[in-house]
């Protein structure tokens, strides 16, 4: 059976190697946060963080996430300071409009954050080109980047 570190507790699942993450964190887990978008891994609505690196659940598979040491982190288990910046700037800048690609947005921004703490509108660009918004928010999105990269300033 395997054994996967999740938002910091270690988890027996029931799953073929094979098996995309995304079906064990939902179906299993019943950690819904992370949403099923397109299943390729190209809307990013299923990021999360596999050793604080924003990856696809969709795409990343239960041996994928099984090397000793792996740690995954789920949008329910996303924490810190950055979190917590950026939860409250999405609210203040009123990101979400239909709020189905938050939890990607958020995993893809708060890497982003804790690899460059005060990114350019170049470098928010880049971080966030793969997490779509049908709603067209990446205005929003990256004034909200901004304003939790200056309160963590």
């Amino acid at each position: 059976m395997p054994r996967l570190l999740i938002n910091g507790k270690t988890t027996d699942v029931e799953a073929e190697a094979d098996t995309p993450l995304l079906w064990v964190l939902r179906a299993e887990l019943k950690l819904t946060g992370t949403k099923y978008g397109c299943g390729v891994g190209i809307c990013g609505a299923c990021t999360i963080h596999l050793d604080g690196m924003p990856v696809r659940a969709c795409t990343t598979t239960i041996a994928d996430a099984l090397a000793e040491g792996h740690s995954i982190t789920t949008i329910e288990g996303l924490a810190g300071r950055e979190a917590d910046a950026l939860r409250l700037a999405f609210m203040a800048v009123d990101v979400v409009q239909c709020g189905y690609c938050q939890s990607g947005q958020l995993m893809s921004a708060c890497a982003l954050l804790k690899k460059s703490p005060h990114p350019t509108d170049a470098e928010i660009d880049a971080a966030m080109e793969c997490t779509l918004c049908r709603c067209g928010t990446y205005p929003r999105i990256r004034a909200a980047i901004h304003q939790a990269a200056a309160k963590l300033a």
